[in-house]
Parts: C-alpha cells; sequence; structure tokens
C-alpha cells in the first residue's frame, strides 16, 4: 500500500460512487471552504494502483499559529479492514504532523445503527461497533453516543428510504402528513424551484426562523458563495403564496361556514334546540367569525402581493446516494399555510426524478421525549415514516503533544472556540 497525495480530478473520480460519498467531502464544498480560508488536502491510499481509501481534509489555524485538521464526513476507508485503517492513520499522522498539524477530526458517514421511525430498536439490531472500536483502538478519542446538537456534525437523521413508488410511500405517512401536503395547493401554495435570484429572500427566511430557534445561521455572503461553487449539486426550493388562489379559497371556506349556519338555523326552527343543536350554531358562528378576518387577510395579501409573495424556502443537496434537505424556513406569520410539507414533497419527487437511493431529512436529536425543546423538528420529519439512523459519531487523533494544552484551553471558558 501507498500514502499519496491526489489532484483534485484523481479525488473526484475516487469519491463518485463510493458508498460514504457526502457532499461534505466533494470538491466543490473545498472549493467554498477555501474561498472562506481553509487549505484543502486530497490525500489516499493506493494498492495495486488503485484508490483504496482518500479524503478532502481541510486545515485550519487556531492558536500560536497551530494547525487543526478536519475530515467532515470523512475518511472514505473500509472501517472493518483495519489493516487498510491502520495503515491510512499512521500515514495521516506522519502528513499533518509534517504540515504543523497537532489534531485530525474525523465524523465518518458510516451509520451506527437504523432505528424505527420512533426510534426503537429494531429487533435484529446489530450496531456497526466495530467500526468504533477498529477507531479507538488505533488511538482516535470517540466524542462519544451524543445525543443532542452538540458535535460539529449531526449524528441522527431521518432517512426516507426509496425503495416503493411514490404514492405507496405516501400512503403510508401519517394522515395529518397527507392532510398538510394536500391542503398546500389548495390555499394557494406553489413551489418553485429557486435561482441565483433567490438567494437573497432565502437567506432572509434562513436567518428569521434560526433567530426565532435560536439556531446557527449564515448569511447572504455564504449563500452566493455556496451558489457559485455548489449550484450543481443545490437545489432551492420557494413556497410562494398566490393571492389569487389564497383569496378564493378563504372565500369558499367563508360561504360553506355560513352555509353549514343555516343549516344548523333551520334545524333549530323545526326542532327543540337542545344542547346539541345550540353548540352545533356557537361553532358555526365562531367559524364564520375565524373565515370572515381570514377572507380581510387574504384580501389584504392580494393588495400588497399582487404577484404572490415567498413564504418559505428548502435547501436541498445531492450528497451521494441520497438527496439531502440541508436547511429550511418559513416566515412565522404564514405558518398556517405548513409550506414545508409541499416543499418536502418536492424534494421527495425529485429524488426518484434523479434515482437517489434515500432522502435524508438530515438533523435530529436523539431524544425523543416531547418535552425535549427540539422535539417539533423530529415530530415534523416523523410524519413521513422515516427511518432514524444513527452515524458512528466524531472522533479526534492526537497527532502533537499540542493536542494536550489545546484540550486543557478549551475548557477555559471563553478561552477558544470549539
Amino acid at each position: 500500500m501507498n500514502f499519496c497525495v491526489l489532484t483534485a480530478d484523481e479525488y473526484r473520480a475516487f469519491l463518485n460512487g463510493h458508498p460514504q460519498a457526502s457532499f461534505m467531502q466533494t470538491v466543490e464544498l473545498s472549493e467554498l471552504k477555501k474561498e472562506s480560508g481553509s487549505k484543502i488536502h486530497f490525500v489516499g491510499v493506493k494498492e495495486n494502483d488503485k484508490l483504496v481509501a482518500g479524503s478532502m481534509i481541510l486545515e485550519d489555524s487556531t492558536i500560536l499559529n497551530q494547525k487543526q485538521f478536519y475530515a467532515p464526513r470523512g475518511l472514505l476507508v473500509d472501517y472493518s479492514n483495519k489493516e487498510l485503517l491502520a495503515f491510512f492513520t499512521n500515514e495521516l499522522k506522519k502528513y499533518i504532523k509534517k504540515h504543523g498539524g497537532f489534531i485530525l477530526t474525523i465524523d465518518p458517514n458510516v451509520l451506527y445503527r437504523v432505528r424505527t421511525t420512533d426510534g426503537d430498536l429494531l429487533p435484529d439490531d446489530k450496531p456497526n461497533d466495530e467500526a468504533v472500536n477498529n477507531l479507538i483502538d488505533l488511538g482516535y478519542k470517540h466524542y462519544g453516543f451524543n445525543i443532542y446538537l452538540d458535535a460539529l456534525q449531526v449524528r441522527w437523521c431521518c432517512r426516507f428510504d426509496l425503495d416503493e413508488d411514490y404514492e405507496t410511500k405516501k400512503a403510508k405517512f401519517s394522515k395529518q402528513t397527507r392532510k398538510n401536503i394536500n391542503s398546500c395547493v389548495k390555499k394557494g401554495l406553489l413551489v418553485k424551484e429557486g435561482t441565483i435570484d433567490d438567494l437573497q429572500v432565502m437567506a432572509e427566511i434562513f436567518e428569521t426562523t434560526s433567530k426565532r430557534r435560536n439556531f446557527f445561521y449564515r448569511s447572504l455572503e455564504y449563500y452566493q458563495k455556496m451558489y457559485k461553487h455548489m449550484k450543481d449539486l443545490m437545489t432551492i426550493y420557494v413556497a410562494f403564496l398566490d393571492p389569487d388562489v389564497y383569496y378564493e379559497h378563504t372565500k369558499s371556506l367563508l360561504d360553506n361556514a355560513k352555509k353549514n349556519y343555516d343549516s344548523v338555523l333551520q334545524k333549530i326552527e323545526k326542532l327543540t334546540a337542545g344542547d346539541r343543536l345550540l353548540n352545533q350554531k356557537e361553532e358555526a358562528e365562531r367559524q364564520i367569525e375565524k373565515y370572515e378576518k381570514e377572507l380581510i387577510k387574504a384580501e389584504e395579501f392580494r393588495k400588497e402581493n399582487p404577484d404572490g409573495k415567498a413564504i418559505g424556502c428548502l435547501l436541498s443537496l445531492r450528497s451521494g446516494d441520497e438527496y439531502l434537505t440541508l436547511s429550511s424556513g418559513v416566515l412565522m406569520e404564514y405558518r398556517q399555510f405548513t409550506p414545508k410539507y409541499l416543499m418536502y414533497e418536492h424534494h421527495i419527487k425529485e429524488a426518484y426524478k434523479e434515482g437517489f437511493k434515500y432522502c435524508n431529512f438530515y438533523g435530529i436529536t436523539g431524544d425523543f421525549n416531547p418535552e425535549n425543546e427540539y422535539y417539533g423538528i423530529y415530530e415534523f420529519k416523523k410524519g413521513f415514516k422515516p427511518d432514524v439512523t444513527e452515524y458512528i459519531g466524531q472522533f479526534e487523533l492526537k497527532i502533537t503533544p499540542f493536542y494536550d494544552v489545546y484540550k486543557l484551553l478549551k475548557k477555559v471558558k471563553g478561552y477558544i472556540g470549539k
């Protein structure tokens, strides 16, 4: 076996079709990271002139001009082949040390286990302990089987297997999910694929959503750079509210509510007005009041937005054999239109069209208690009946003694960032 430095083209050819391929390991992402200040390394292992392992690795400076190396969703290697893994690890140690590095962090695109939609273990569950133990035996320190969103990358995801046609899959969605998807169009929603011209509205919607949830968000400048380098991997889905359809749909609901009210009054005139009919009358009055207010909003929306308005965005990425939902957001004042359901349906249908094996709905926590502050994210994705998947997690490899100094300084609150 021979350790080697690869060209971008050599590495791209190796990555394409690799079972652990991820957008985080692409040459396209490396170009984005390079523009943000990282130095890029493409390395691999050849056996009989064939690449059998490889990785894109980011190099960044930290305190005292020391260098930290990070392979996001890498390394790309058979973790059950301990001989190969050991050779790659030992060569990486020498390579990183030569380039002034003191640490290598990895979070492989390798599953630890697959669970049910509810997060329960499967009867024949066999966790991927071999990969974890092999890494630990070779000196990697495991961050642990974390449950929350505290590592560099998410460890828990919802993954939707495209092993049946869409209509068969849709029939298995929760009743509420199907209802929300179908009602989106009736309410006046449509979804289009965005272009570079939609980056600003996407960034604004993501920022608004992230601030509401107290999540990290990216700037418009970042998404512009991302589009520049990764446009072939990404799709922007924009949910638009049509003012005319919104108005007519609301008017139709109001008309039906009035008809229902008249019907209840007729029954009261013919029959003794018992509690049941009186309750129906009160409910009918509430519905009329509700839709009258909504119709006023619809009329105002039509005047202010004659061409419609973007109320939600979803950023999707092609990632190996998965089509991944990276980030989404909805304007707070339009949440009742549930645009995420329609955007996710477009994402799923596009995944079928392009021949992906999975839709990865991306990050959740491993805490399935409804009291968990992030439960709503899981609850939404759960409605599509995906599997819950766990990655093996994050690992650190000590390269030089400065690693111990660095870890000590990280414990000093506020001294250095994560």
